[in-house]
């Protein structure tokens, strides 16, 4: 069962809609939770629960009699019952007048405990920082820089990094710090190492990676699990390895497409959060396919980032529930 009331649409959130427990107090082991000063409650604050749990009936009215009990007010309700699996999987956007962040999340805790939800709940005015990581093809960061500087992006893009120098006036331009991280194999430990004392530096929530040409060994992987999106060239799966879209050209395809995924262990094979395809013909050169392949890369990861730092995407498995 899907279900969706809105009155209009949430402002937007951090961090993304994980699978983790959120913490009642302002600290978590990562610092994925930490309580920034954006997250202070103010005049009809905008919060934001997203919620996983086994399928019992009660779950709905248990979270709607807690927000009416603490005079708050449903803006935006989506839902899923995954009626295979037994899970039921929530967001709920609303507004309180005079409930703090700290103070809702610790109230909640024992309605939580009592259905067995993992659960976050955000200020919905605390945008979520970013990271994102390029090489040489500029597409995707100049789609994102775009997109952030005209508020089109819910988030705030702090920091670009990338194994080439190349890039380093498109993120001055539009006031961003650059760090050029090169790797090669022998260096490889040490520049994956200087990018998680960057996410640590710059209190990152999520790592974007733009065309980022190198694989990420599985121990950053795991340390970025959940918080980290890449974008594949590719409508998953299709055609590996090198010049995929000559590839393509050569098998006659019909449709150019991309893929936006959770990055895991398993190259390429991570959560889909999102997929745009652009429909060709017979006509179409090898060239025409990567120009078309580039719009279907920047559309699709611009709406996964976005959906992200909105908490509207869940993690389910292997697999995202996605509240668009």
């Amino acid at each position: 069962m899907c279900g969706c009331w809105s009155d209009r649409r949430s402002r937007p959130t951090w961090p993304p809609g994980s699978s983790t427990p959120a913490p009642s107090t302002a600290e978590a082991p990562d610092g994925h939770h930490r309580l920034r000063p954006a997250e202070e409650p103010s005049v009809n604050s905008e919060f934001v629960l997203t919620l996983s749990c086994p399928e019992r009936p009660g779950v709905l009215h248990a979270v709607t009699s807690f927000l009416l009990r603490h005079g708050c007010d449903i803006t935006e309700h989506q839902q899923f019952d995954d009626t295979d699996g037994g899970s039921v999987f929530l967001r709920t956007s609303f507004t309180s007048a005079g409930s703090d962040l700290r103070g809702l999340r610790d109230s909640f805790g024992p309605t939580a405990a009592e259905f067995g939800m993992e659960w976050q709940l955000r200020d919905a005015a605390a945008k979520p920082r970013v990271l994102v990581m390029v090489s040489k093809f500029d597409h995707c960061l100049a789609d994102l820089l775009y997109r952030w500087r005209s508020d089109e992006l819910d988030a705030e893009i702090v920091l670009v990094v990338s194994n080439h120098p190349g890039l380093r006036p498109l993120a001055a331009a539009q006031g961003v710090r650059y760090e050029h991280v090169p790797v090669t194999p022998d260096t490889k430990p040490q520049a994956e190492a200087r990018l998680l004392a960057l996410v640590e530096e710059h209190r990152v929530d999520l790592v974007v990676l733009a065309r980022y040409m190198q694989v990420l060994s599985d121990d950053l992987c795991k340390r970025l699990e959940g918080r980290a999106i890449n974008i594949h060239h590719s409508f998953l799966p299709s055609f590996a390895g090198a010049k995929p879209y000559h590839q393509a050209h050569r098998r006659g395809v019909k449709f150019v497409g991309a893929t936006a995924h959770y990055v895991t262990a398993d190259l390429d094979e991570g959560p889909i959060i999102e997929q745009e395809i652009i429909r060709v013909d017979h006509r179409a050169s090898p060239g025409r396919l990567v120009t078309v392949g580039r719009d279907a890369e920047r559309l699709a990861l611009a709406r996964a980032v976005n959906w992200h730092c909105q908490g509207r995407v869940l993690l389910h498995g292997n697999r995202t529930v996605v509240f668009d």
